[in-house]
């Protein structure tokens, strides 16, 4: 039973509810539901129940107050947090409009002659959307979406810090957007999901991998450089089924960092002087499918040395966008 909200407004348990043909997904913080919302014209919302890792000890205030800061986080490419209802000292619910694609099974419902694997999508999901497909266009209308909702969190001193293709969610224009922004802050990145699955490491950049605590912007572009891969290719670009796997999979692709290319790696908690010097084979792009501008943009991603990693605002800016103009769209923020 939802039993209170936050902002002083009491909220009934009938007020938001799910929906007869409910649908739930499991993601990294907790379930979400397909729900209802009896308040606001029966609009259909996204419920996230957060999952606590430490719920006899209540809802944390600092989650709180990062969680309320998000209410104010209003961008065409970012999924809008609603509401936050407090039900209790345990429970905390994250109301969010709803879209019930992303990238992740976009991806997956593309034609096996086109990398997918021929699965449907979500039901409800609308028509023209299967038309779109995940041409060069496409892509990068999504890199500009994704790169330009980044920007926007960046600019306000939030990180993402797992970012990965399940968190991208794609609305019925076709239009994409970013999920999950500020709760890694609030919550911290759990190591499994509400269900115990681990989560996903494709993604995550070097500098965490390694140990480190200290960490900015770079960790987000460094998740988008291996998203933009992989929309490219199909295939993950570094899909390690362990932490040592992931470190090794990029080493791999680009090289054991030296303190040439990576100032201060040597001194990182996880970094072993024992582990194999692979060199990077210059000659093998690392997308094949990429234009120049494109692989240009990847490799400034890529970059070991977070200092040295692209900005999303810089990223933005990337002549790779040179011939890219974005609709015109008339966004409503209720």
């Amino acid at each position: 039973m939802i039993a209170g909200f936050l902002g002083g407004r009491r909220l009934r348990s009938a007020d938001i509810f799910p929906t007869t043909n409910s649908t739930t997904r499991i993601r990294t913080y907790g379930v979400v539901y397909k729900a209802r919302d009896l308040l606001h014209d029966n609009r259909i919302v996204a419920l996230k129940k957060i999952r606590l890792e430490a719920e006899d000890e209540g809802v944390p205030s600092t989650a709180i107050r990062e969680i309320s800061l998000l209410k104010e986080m209003r961008d065409p490419n970012i999924v809008r947090l609603l509401n936050i209802v407090h039900a209790d000292s345990h429970k905390l619910y994250l109301v969010f409009e709803f879209l019930d694609l992303d990238l992740k099974k976009y991806m997956e419902a593309l034609p096996v002659s086109d990398g997918g694997r021929g699965r449907a999508l979500p039901e409800g999901t609308h028509a023209e959307l299967a038309q779109l497909g995940l041409g060069s266009a496409i892509i990068k209308k999504f890199m500009s979406q994704l790169c330009n909702g980044i920007r926007f969190c960046h600019s306000h001193r939030v990180l993402h810090r797992d970012l990965k293709p399940q968190n991208l969610l794609i609305n019925r224009d076709g239009n994409l957007k970013l999920a999950d922004f500020g709760l890694a802050r609030a919550f911290g990145v759990p190591l499994r999901t509400y269900t115990h699955e681990v989560v996903t490491l494709w993604y995550r950049a070097p500098e965490i991998l390694l140990g480190g605590r200290q960490y900015s912007t770079g960790v987000d572009m460094w998740s988008v450089g291996c998203i933009f891969a992989e929309m490219c290719t199909r295939k993950a670009l570094f899909p390690g089924d362990s932490e040592i796997d992931e470190i090794f999979k990029i080493f791999r692709i680009l090289g054991t960092p030296t303190e040439d290319n990576w100032p201060g790696v040597t001194s990182y908690p996880d970094f072993k002087s024992s582990f194999p010097k692979w060199t990077r084979d210059h000659s093998r792009p690392l997308c094949q499918n990429l234009d120049a501008h494109g692989l240009d943009l990847l490799e400034m991603m890529l970059v070991y040395d977070p200092a040295g990693r692209i900005s999303a605002k810089a990223a933005c800016n990337h002549p790779y966008f040179e011939d890219y103009t974005p609709a015109k769209t008339n966004y409503a923020y209720a």
